[in-house]
């Protein structure tokens, strides 16, 4: 999920949970980086958590579990009466929840008067989701107290931690690496340098595979020195932190990406310097989720054109579309950036990339 993005910074031990809660987890771990993942994954993904979890936190996070499946039945229910495309994160408005709950926030009972705070009917028989101010407008007037800044850090990064590294969790299928290890940028493939187009971005997803590039949370393309390592280090502590050795084994001054910065990479590259600058050429800073929820063309996946440039997307996750059934992709940590066949690897609807012609 991922590049250069504020990323609060979080003890995790002491916001997590409520204070019983929390202790329950000092007791469990001392402030691990794995093991706090897990317990995230286990709350948003119903992973098992480890054997010797007391009994107590077992089951604070089983409820936290079933208040999610009451969420996501609300918020599916919320989606059918949007337009195709356009409806709300579940990841997201779980981790507002989650956030807020850990905050001491009195929520209410009935799930679906939070989610409906979310969305507003924009006709009689259709919904869209509102901005994420008029959100948390909403949210201060269900609760009785305002959505401080320090609630919007927290929500911020349980949303970094859940939703950025989703893609390759769980996928056990082929992956194909490349077969170089580069650090140039090369756009002698482009059919247009001067513009911001979807063969380009094709070429560049490709040569990014071509040159065996790596994977680092919360970047976009380029080598990571030891300084950005440290950065991203101190950036995110449990993202980055948990696979620190492994990282500096396999991507340390190597270029590195992740799902979203590889997009953003393109986005971002001045072909005359060859150089990624921030936020450049019209591109904001968005994880894969915002990236789709700002896509004004999409569709389910298996609508999909053959038309290399496009995106296809998953709850969490962003890569590639370059054509004949081929998708390129940054997958993880111990993946880097791989080709993957785009039947089968669980992506759930392509979309027309903000900021790029087609």
């Amino acid at each position: 999920m991922d590049t250069e993005r504020s990323g609060a910074k979080l003890g995790w031990v002491g916001l997590l949970l409520p204070v019983t809660a929390a202790v329950l987890l000092c007791a469990l771990v001392s402030g691990g980086a794995e093991h706090n993942m897990a317990v995230m994954e286990s709350c948003f993904y119903g992973t098992p958590l480890p054997e010797d979890t007391p009994a107590e936190f077992s089951e604070y996070v089983f409820h936290i579990r079933s208040i999610f499946a009451e969420l996501d039945t609300s918020i599916a229910e919320i989606n059918n009466q949007m337009t195709e495309g356009n409806g709300l994160d579940p990841l997201w408005v779980k981790a507002v929840f989650f956030a807020l709950h850990a905050s001491g926030a009195t929520l209410p009972e009935d799930v679906s008067e939070f989610a409906s705070c979310f969305y507003t009917f924009s006709s009689e028989h259709t919904a869209a989701p509102v901005p994420e101010e008029a959100a948390y407008a909403n949210l201060a007037s269900l609760l009785n107290r305002p959505i401080i800044d320090e609630d919007r850090a927290n929500i911020a990064a349980v949303y970094e931690m859940v939703s950025g590294t989703v893609g390759g969790r769980g996928y056990a299928g082929d992956y194909l690496r490349g077969g170089q290890t580069a650090d140039n940028l090369d756009t002698s493939a482009f059919t247009d340098p001067t513009t911001k187009n979807t063969a380009d971005l094709a070429a560049y997803a490709v040569h990014a595979w071509e040159s065996g590039w790596g994977y680092v949370w919360g970047t976009y393309g380029t080598v990571l020195t030891e300084s950005l390592l440290s950065y991203k280090l101190e950036q995110y502590p449990e993202g980055v932190g948990q696979h620190e050795a492994f990282i500096r084994t396999h991507w340390l001054n190597r270029r590195t990406t992740d799902c979203v910065g590889l997009i953003k990479g393109y986005a971002w590259l001045n072909p005359e310097t060859l150089t990624l600058n921030y936020a450049a050429n019209g591109m904001p800073d968005v994880g894969a989720n915002q990236m789709f929820r700002a896509a004004t063309v999409s569709g389910p996946i298996e609508t999909i054109p053959n038309l290399p440039g496009l995106a296809v997307w998953m709850d969490g996750h962003i890569g590639v579309y370059i054509g004949d059934g081929e998708v390129i992709e940054a997958m993880g940590t111990r993946q880097g950036v791989v080709k993957t066949n785009l039947t089968g690897r669980g992506w759930t609807h392509w979309l027309e990339i903000p900021y790029i012609q087609y």
